[in-house]
Order: C-alpha cells, then sequence, then structure tokens
C-alpha cells in the first residue's frame, strides 16, 4: 500500500458502498492512490471459546464454515472494490488477516495510507459483534485522518 495512498476499508456489501466513492472522490481530488482493504476476521475462534459440548468436530466445522463467509465476503468487497475503482488509474485492493480493528490500526500506525474512509457499519455483514463499535474506535487509535461515512 502506498504511503500517500487513501484506504478504503470494503466489504462487499452496502455497508461500505459510501465509504468507497468517498475515497474514490478523495483519491481523485487529491491526486492520490486508493487502496481498498478486506480483513479476514481471525478472531472468531476466540470468540466462541473452547466449551463446546457437542460432537468434537462441531466447533472445526463452524469455524470453517465462517471462514468461507469470510472468504466470499472478501471476494464480494474485490467485486465492489474493482467496479467502482474502474478507470481509476492507480487503485488496488488487499486483504489481510486479523482483528477488524487491529489490522486497521497496525496498516495505518506502518504508514500504509495518509488517511482511512471506513463506513459506520463496515465489516458488520459477517462480523463477531465486537466489530460494532469499529467505527467508534478507528478514529481514537488512528494518527492520521479518519472519514467515518
Amino acid at each position: 500500500m502506498s504511503v500517500n495512498a487513501v484506504a478504503v476499508a470494503v466489504d462487499g456489501s452496502e455497508a461500505s458502498r459510501g465509504a468507497l466513492e468517498q475515497a474514490l472522490r478523495l483519491a481523485r481530488e487529491q491526486g492520490r492512490p486508493l487502496a481498498g482493504v478486506f480483513v479476514l476476521d481471525s478472531g472468531w475462534a476466540d470468540y466462541i471459546g473452547n466449551d463446546w459440548q457437542s460432537a468434537r468436530n462441531a466447533r472445526q466445522g463452524f469455524l470453517d464454515y465462517v471462514r468461507g463467509q469470510l472468504e466470499n465476503q472478501a471476494e464480494a468487497a474485490r467485486r465492489q472494490f474493482e467496479a467502482a475503482a474502474a478507470g481509476f488509474g492507480n487503485a488496488h485492493f488487499s486483504v489481510v488477516t486479523g482483528d477488524p480493528l487491529e489490522a486497521l490500526c497496525d496498516l495505518m500506525a506502518e504508514g500504509g495510507a495518509q488517511m482511512l474512509v471506513a463506513g459506520r457499519e463496515v465489516f458488520q455483514v459477517c462480523g463477531r459483534p465486537s466489530v460494532k463499535r469499529l467505527a467508534k474506535d478507528l478514529p481514537r487509535r488512528i494518527k492520521q485522518p479518519v472519514v467515518i461515512v
């Protein structure tokens, strides 16, 4: 990701459409690259714990199901990003793994972009309940400008 980029959290849902439009507008106005990012939420195993009383493979089956859903959502996010950025020459999309808040904070702390744009409900489409606070927590944790749409 380019240090000068406008980064946008994209999840393929309606929740990120407005953020993607805003990020694209800002990138065009400022002459910056556009960087879309989807976070494969790796926190599900910790969230559901190990106390499953059913068949021994039920927990792993559920985690595999969630992983498949997240991968499908990542592909939807990629398609959404590519459709919105069609004709914009300097755009790229990436998928990272981790806790959504921590992954986005790490990306920005490492100089991943000049600013971050995110929808108020981004990653809630298939995320753990803890991502409901993401829009509130991002501006508190990231030093660069954060635009919540």
